[in-house]
């Protein structure tokens, strides 16, 4: 999202009042114009400097909310830490990618500095208070000399909420090499921002004519992350995939490799699982949606606070369950990340008609 769409304040109509609206989230968070069925196609420690594949610098007046915030967690013990909570979805249970970020945050902790997370694994097993702070309870599971694993309990109301493995490597050259292709899209700079979208789509009354917009209340100035979708997503549409660019908001800057790696962990679970629900949504209205379980896989440097590409994919859906995959490109066409995530998804069942 853009920066300023925390100033943009858009409110729902009641059922009552006209015209209507229809209310889509794809994820925390994500303020997301929805086309209607009638719209057709009118729409740490320090590291060695990374090479990031871009030279676009975001801003350095504002340091990003994600290290100095969200990311940002008090020590209490050896291998105990406390995180606290910068901003909660509006269904009021902790976002995912938040316990992911600061879980990671702790295991890096306890590794040494040549050393650098390579791929994590988690479930989420209970909902977490947005209350109360998450305690992180790391277990240095082995050190060796190439690779090392940590395994981290996130902790409430003394019960595990998440539980955490990632395995952490040393730097080392391999002439086997390959990747995908990166999809040909436009580039950031090409597209508008949310809140040009929002304006937009408000401001056009040919538009405001054919179309229904579902606009989120949330108070997007509280998301730490900025997108700019590559498409709209449709009511209607057969493909479970979307694309959207996607940084960090504020500056981050190079160095440190470990805290990327945690705000791109933070970064991958926004608006991922809603890609499952995408050729749905003009026949089901979903009334849960949760993640069970994330991993990660990081390949090249990166930051996370350049534009990256996050390709979004969903193979199969079914039994109350959805997959999705995502790739994390580069703006040069690296591979930096590839996630997988699967979650449960419930729709709300019609009511019965009456026979008076």
């Amino acid at each position: 999202m853009g920066s300023s769409v925390g100033r943009v304040k858009v409110l729902l109509r009641s059922p009552a009042q006209e015209p209507t609206w229809e209310r889509v989230l794809l994820g925390p968070g994500a303020v997301v114009p929805v086309l209607s069925p009638s719209c057709g196609a009118e729409l740490g420690r320090m590291s060695p400097p990374l090479d990031s594949g871009s030279s676009e610098e975001p801003s350095r007046d504002l340091r990003s909310v994600l290290v100095t915030s969200v990311l940002n967690l008090e020590p209490l013990d050896e291998d105990l830490y406390r995180g606290r909570h910068y901003w909660v979805p509006v269904t009021q249970r902790l976002f995912g990618g938040q316990i992911v970020g600061q879980a990671l945050v702790a295991a890096a902790k306890s590794v040494s500095e040549d050393v650098h997370v390579h791929s994590l694994h988690c479930y989420f097993v209970r909902t977490g208070d947005p209350k109360v702070p998450v305690l992180y309870q790391v277990e240095r599971t082995r050190t060796g000399a190439s690779f090392s694993v940590r395994s981290v309990k996130a902790v409430q109301h003394g019960k595990p909420i998440f539980i955490f493995q990632a395995s952490f490597q040393q730097t080392q050259p391999s002439p086997i090499q390959h990747q995908f292709s990166m999809p040909s899209i436009p580039q950031p700079e090409e597209l508008p921002t949310h809140e040009e979208l929002i304006e937009k789509y408000l401001r056009d009354p040919e538009l405001r004519k054919k179309c229904k917009i579902g606009l989120n209340r949330i108070a997007a100035k509280e998301v730490p992350i900025e997108i700019k979708p590559v498409d709209l997503p449709r009511l209607g549409q057969q493909k479970a995939k979307q694309m959207f660019w996607v940084r960090a908001r504020g500056h981050i800057g190079e160095g440190d490799m470990k805290m990327h790696c945690c705000v791109a962990a933070y970064i991958s679970d926004y608006a991922f699982l809603g890609t499952a629900i995408l050729p749905h949504h003009h026949l089901h209205q979903v009334g849960f949606m949760v993640s069970l379980d994330h991993s990660m896989w990081f390949h090249a440097p990166f930051r996370a606070d350049h534009w990256m590409l996050y390709e979004c994919e969903s193979p199969w859906a079914g039994g109350s369950r959805g997959l999705v995959h995502g790739r994390l490109w580069r703006q040069d066409g690296v591979l930096a990340v590839t996630c997988a995530q699967e979650g449960v998804i419930r729709v709300k069942q019609p009511k019965p008609e009456s026979k008076l």
